[in-house]
């Protein structure tokens, strides 16, 4: 068993919470710009005492609706402005905040706002209010909906005029550092959302460490930092409660189809984002320099880059011939990708997924710095983090200043601090399996380094994280296509991939009554039908319905129907007819690439 550990830089107010960072901000930093927020398409500066002012104003609002202190007010939106005002605005009126996913299913949100025991939720379109209207029957506790897009905040101000600064102060006050301030719901192995509870002291030792040992990254009336992961990912959240603890400007933006339009006007020095978006930012570079019959000068540009930041970690760094090299491409090439990302940025913090470490040295090399990061819903984020001085590609870093990291006998990763979450909501089992003697359990596999830099090498568990950084629960969505009557089995793909996709056998018992039914030889075979449109169409419709139990960003895109079942004695499943995931994926290693190939 091996551990690492480093000192805290932070010290978590025993009696406070969250709301304490926005008038701190406001009596210190009174006039310093802490939000950006887009008016008319323009960014405007949102300051201290302003922020502070819309939160409390929103706040009354709910303490005039009866939410009352430790009740649960859900938020179902895209990342945008109004989401951080109400979030510090659920906690200033003494509740406790539980976000949706914009693209969860109308399933989930039932799920969601009835276990938590919501009793109000803020929604952003009608969209959004039609999948919670659709449910309400279910929810007895649910007594208000709000929508963003018809003047929820608005309707709260307005309806919180009467409430005096008195009662939001005692009401902001409320909370401890031990009591929940979110809920967040994160995919289980057994297909129900299990509600990890995270406290303000989470959220304090977490953001309070983070910012302290990147504090040149976090540099008040300098720095800027712009949100475009989902609010209701813990990362997100991370990154919100980081800003305003440092504080720095924070940025919001909902749709990232015009990100680099949004960076070109906000010009952030500080990206957070997981590994998709910086592959996306290379590949698209890559694809219009071949476009523009500059395909060599790149893919020299970008070899340059990598071997420049691979001889940074040398005794002798790079020779005098590849800085005169590096020195040429950085007017070339490299500066044109800077400006890209907003020209300002040298910074960037990368979690969700691996980022790769070909792509990690590529940034470092052309002058971009993505720090990695590793981490939990259940640890609050970040577990481990890249410093910014000392950073080993290939790792992702130490661990936060303050916790413990140990890798058990069996490789399995533990964590230990006070950000690590304090159980999941209504399951006492569930909290029990996850943690032991205050060790949390992360079913992941990693090793730690001399200097306790960890890598991350496997899985236990069976949830995958696409390239998005999306946590998904394959058990939902493969029962539910498994129930038709045509399936056998389905094994649902995707991790470190752009999406998720299937490997799909067909009931063999069932198959020939089906082929007669649809015209074809009653002895026909799976092998035999592996293009038949029908088969396809007749799949494609059991994929549609698991599909409507999960978000977007967890259903399925693309499937493979195999030629045959899996069996026990081909070593695809055990006895008791679980899947052998790992047998399956190498056994079938082609199938799934071909999911994958353009």
């Amino acid at each position: 068993m091996r551990e690492f550990s480093l000192p805290a830089l932070y010290e978590v107010p025993s009696d406070g919470n969250l709301t304490d960072l926005i008038r701190r901000n406001a009596a210190m930093h009174p006039d310093v710009a802490v939000m950006g927020r887009k008016v008319a398409g323009v960014w405007t500066d949102v300051t201290a005492t302003q922020f502070l002012a819309e939160v409390r104003a929103a706040a009354k609002g709910l303490i005039a609706a009866g939410v009352r202190p430790g009740e649960r007010v859900a938020l179902m939106s895209p990342t945008r402005y109004e989401w951080v005002q109400l979030d510090f605005a659920i906690w200033s009126a003494g509740a406790v905040t539980v976000p949706v996913y914009e693209t969860s299913s109308a399933e989930q949100v039932q799920w969601i706002l009835g276990d938590s025991g919501a009793v109000a939720v803020v929604v952003e379109s009608d969209a959004h209010a039609a999948a919670v209207e659709s449910v309400r029957d279910r929810l007895p506790g649910l007594r208000h909906i709000w929508q963003i897009e018809k003047g929820a905040i608005e309707e709260l101000t307005a309806a919180g005029a009467e409430v005096g600064d008195e009662t939001v102060d005692e009401r902001s006050a409320s909370a401890k550092a031990d009591d929940p301030a979110t809920i967040v719901y994160t995919s289980g192995t057994t297909g129900r959302p299990k509600g990890c509870v995270l406290t303000h002291r989470s959220f304090f030792a977490e953001c309070g460490n983070l910012v302290e040992r990147l504090r040149p990254l976090f540099r008040t009336g300098e720095s800027s930092v712009l949100l475009f992961l989902p609010a209701a990912h813990v990362f997100g959240r991370m990154v919100e409660v980081a800003a305003v603890m440092a504080p720095i400007k924070l940025g919001c933006v909902s749709d990232i189809k015009n990100l680099t339009d949004e960076l070109a006007s906000f010009r952030p020095t500080l990206l957070l984002g997981v590994p998709r978006v910086f592959e996306k930012v290379y590949n698209s570079a890559r694809a219009k320099a071949r476009a523009d019959g500059k395909g060599k000068i790149f893919d020299k540009a970008a070899d340059t880059a990598i071997t420049y930041s691979r001889a940074l970690a040398t005794p002798e760094g790079p020779s005098i011939g590849l800085k005169f090299k590096h020195k040429v491409f950085d007017r070339l090439v490299y500066s044109k990708l800077r400006a890209v990302l907003g020209g300002r940025c040298e910074y960037a913090i990368s979690g969700g997924a691996p980022l790769g470490e070909r792509l990690g040295h590529f940034y470092r090399g052309i002058g971009f710095t993505v720090l990695e990061g590793y981490g939990l819903t259940e640890s609050c984020a970040a577990t481990a983090f890249s410093p910014w001085d000392r950073q080993k590609i290939g790792t992702v870093g130490q661990p936060l200043p303050g916790s413990v990291v140990r890798i058990a006998d069996d490789g399995e990763i533990l964590l230990h601090g006070e950000h690590v979450f304090k159980g999941y909501w209504n399951n006492e089992a569930a909290t029990a399996e996850a943690l032991t003697d205050g060790w949390f359990h992360t079913g992941d596999i990693g090793t730690l380094d001399e200097d306790g830099y960890l890598a991350i090498t496997g899985r236990k568990k069976e949830i995958l994280v696409t390239a998005g950084g999306k946590n998904v629960a394959p058990a939902v969505i493969e029962d539910r296509i498994r129930a038709h009557a045509l399936v056998a089995e389905c094994m649902v793909v995707g991790d470190g991939r752009p999406f998720v996709g299937a490997l799909v056998t067909i009931d063999e018992d069932f198959l020939g009554r089906w082929a007669s039914d649809h015209g074809k030889p009653a002895d026909s075979t799976a092998a035999s039908l592996l293009q038949d449109a029908d088969l396809l169409a007749e799949v494609q419709r059991a994929v549609d319905d698991g599909n409507a139990a999960v978000s977007k960003a967890e259903s399925v895109r693309k499937f493979r129907i195999l030629p045959s079942q899996f069996t026990e004695e081909a070593g695809h499943i055990t006895p008791s007819l679980k899947l052998k995931r790992n047998v399956v994926a190498k056994d079938f290693a082609d199938e799934i690439e071909a999911i994958y190939r353009a």
